[in-house]
């Protein structure tokens, strides 16, 4: 489990890093998903974190609410997104986090598959973010490694959630990396 913990922190640190290197007139560019401009991946990401020391507290979808709809980045979206990241980051290094059950939108589960899903997303959506502001693209050997590994063991999970476009063909000698991006739909 600690392993799954510092996981989570490289993908933290590679969408924070990205993050960190937007500059004013990229917050609009387009991004490899392709209903959302830097804005909105970040804003998607910001608010993803917001829900993290809440859900792992015991709390349920209901009793949040609609608090984290909409734009969660205001005037300040780096430090925001910097702050949220924090929150989230300190409520899953707390003791026990990961022994707990956690009450998500399609149902209960152990806190570690909620961290397994969001260490993905928070890796995935710092390629999309590094792509769309023209940033270094090259994800951690070691995360990329593991979490090619775990998206495989869920692949057909993965598929009909529908938050993902068809896998798309990658050459023989493509990297892992490749790989990965290639199961969620995204052509490298």
């Amino acid at each position: 489990m600690t392993r799954l913990i510092d996981l989570h922190g490289t993908a933290m640190e590679e969408f924070d890093r990205r993050v960190r290197e937007v500059e004013l007139t990229d917050w609009a560019s387009p991004t490899p998903c392709t209903d959302w401009d830097v804005h909105d991946l970040v804003n998607h990401l910001t608010s993803e974190q917001l829900w993290v020391p809440h859900l792992l507290a015991g709390a349920r979808i209901e009793e949040v609410g609609d608090r984290f709809d909409g734009d969660n980045l205001g005037e300040t979206p780096a430090t925001t997104w910097s702050v949220a990241a924090r929150e989230a980051r300190t409520a899953w290094v707390a003791p026990s986090s990961l022994d707990r059950e956690v009450h998500l939108s399609f149902g209960d589960v152990p806190a570690e598959v909620y961290l397994w899903q969001m260490t993905f997303d928070l890796a995935v959506h710092a390629w999309d973010l590094a792509r769309a502001i023209g940033a270094d693209e090259d994800l951690d050997p070691d995360l990329v490694e593991e979490l090619y590994a775990w998206t495989r063991e869920r692949h057909g999970e993965l598929a009909a959630s529908g938050m993902f476009d068809d896998p798309v063909p990658v050459p023989e000698e493509a990297g892992i990396q490749t790989r990965l991006l290639a199961l969620t739909g995204r052509k490298v």
